[in-house]
C-alpha cells in the first residue's frame, strides 16, 4: 500500500492527547497539531531502501538533510509552505486545495 503523499514526500502526524483518567479511560485530543514530512521525494525504487530521507519522516532525522531541509516560518494562509514541518492549519488549506476533506480525516484519527 503506497502512503499518501503531498508534493512527493512522505508525512506522518503529530497528534497531541491529554489522558486525564484511566478508568472510566477520558481522552482530549488537542485540535492541533505537528506534519513532518520526509526531505526527499517517495520512491520504490530498490535503491532507495535504504535512504532515511526518503522512508522516514523523524524532525530529528531530516534536519540533517541541510541541502533539502526548510525551516519552519510564518506561512501565508493559503497553506503555500514548503517548509519540512506544518501545524494541521497548514495541512488543512493543502487538503482543501487537493480536494480532500480535512474535518472526515481527522474524525477518523479520532
Amino acid at each position: 500500500m503506497n502512503p499518501h503523499l503531498i508534493n512527493g514526500l512522505k508525512y506522518d502526524l503529530r497528534v497531541y492527547v491529554l489522558v486525564t483518567s484511566f478508568n472510566p479511560l477520558t481522552i482530549y485530543i488537542y485540535n492541533d497539531g505537528l506534519v513532518r514530512f520526509a526531505t526527499e521525494k517517495y520512491n520504490l525504487d530498490p535503491s532507495s531502501i535504504n535512504k532515511k530521507f526518503v522512508h522516514l519522516t523523524n524532525f530529528s532525522i531530516n534536519k540533517k538533510n541541510v541541502s533539502k531541509f526548510v525551516q519552519n516560518n510564518d506561512s501565508d494562509e493559503e497553506g503555500e509552505n514548503e517548509s519540512s514541518k506544518w501545524d494541521f492549519s497548514q495541512l488543512e488549506a493543502t487538503f482543501d486545495k487537493l480536494g480532500l476533506n480535512f474535518g472526515s480525516t481527522f474524525l477518523q484519527i479520532r
